[in-house]
């Protein structure tokens, strides 16, 4: 019998913000190699799950383990073995993506040269190695979201959390992004991928997670959802549990407004 690695565990996970209950009762266990589908309508708390599995967000109730050890402010050991792509970060502009790199690296433990080998390599598979030495201003929104996946993934993190990570990247590096995902699962690593694009959620999870006003509504392969909720699509399972079916309506209520003289 194997015995699957346990990555992450939280049980009984709740989170407030003032009178307002945003997390209401967590419990989720996720093993090595997993490419989680973390998916949920605005406000239904997926970021703050993330937040709180980063240590970006305390004052919560109910257990939160990583690697096995527990979640704390004072303890940080597991965050060398993480990786973060958030969905909206600020990179430092006046710095040059090989200054910026190596900084992140050097963040992580790694020494100088290495993280700057590693980077301008990396750089050289996105096509980028040509401005590896340019200041970060003069990016464009997808080549600034290509030195955020290079940073999350730089010191080969065991976990990787991906809030809409493709944002910005054309057709050529959403492929390309997808099968590096692909691979890391395969190799072991865990991922734990939130996103607003269904399609994208559908192809490349092999488990999906809904969460919806703060708890977890639907848990299982896309296979098993749909056979479950009977729908085709993960966007229609989407609608069916969230409740929400007033989308023609509001679309043709749209253009109809639009469309008056």
């Amino acid at each position: 019998m194997v015995i699957e690695e346990i990555v992450l565990c939280l049980r009984d996970l709740k989170k407030n913000y003032g009178t307002k209950e945003v997390l209401k009762g967590i419990d989720l266990t996720v093993h090595r190699g997993q490419i989680i589908g973390y998916i949920g309508p605005n406000g239904a708390g997926k970021s703050t799950t993330i937040k709180i599995l980063l240590g970006l967000e305390g004052d919560f109730s109910g257990k939160v383990e990583i690697f096995g050890e527990e979640v704390t402010e004072k303890n940080i050991g597991y965050k060398r073995k993480i990786g973060y792509v958030p969905e909206i970060a600020e990179l430092y502009d006046n710095l040059t993506a090989r200054e910026y790199l190596t900084f992140v690296g050097e963040l992580y433990g790694m020494d100088f040269q290495t993280a700057d080998e590693k980077a301008q390599r990396l750089m050289k598979v996105f096509g980028m190695e040509e401005v590896y030495d340019s200041r970060i201003a003069s990016y464009s929104k997808g080549m600034r979201q290509k030195v955020l996946i290079i940073s999350s993934l730089l010191h080969n993190p065991d976990l990787l959390f991906l809030d809409e990570p493709l944002s910005g990247l054309d057709a050529n590096s959403v492929m390309v992004f997808k099968e590096i995902l692909a691979v890391l699962a395969a190799q072991g690593k865990t991922i734990f991928y939130s996103s607003h694009i269904m399609d994208v959620v559908e192809k490349i999870s092999n488990r999906i997670i809904l969460i919806n006003d703060g708890k977890i509504v639907a848990d299982g392969s896309f296979n098993e959802l749909k056979a479950q909720n009977m729908e085709g699509t993960l966007e229609q399972i989407f609608n069916q549990l969230t409740g929400f079916n007033e989308y023609k309506a509001l679309a043709e209520e749209f253009v109809a407004i639009v469309q008056e003289v």
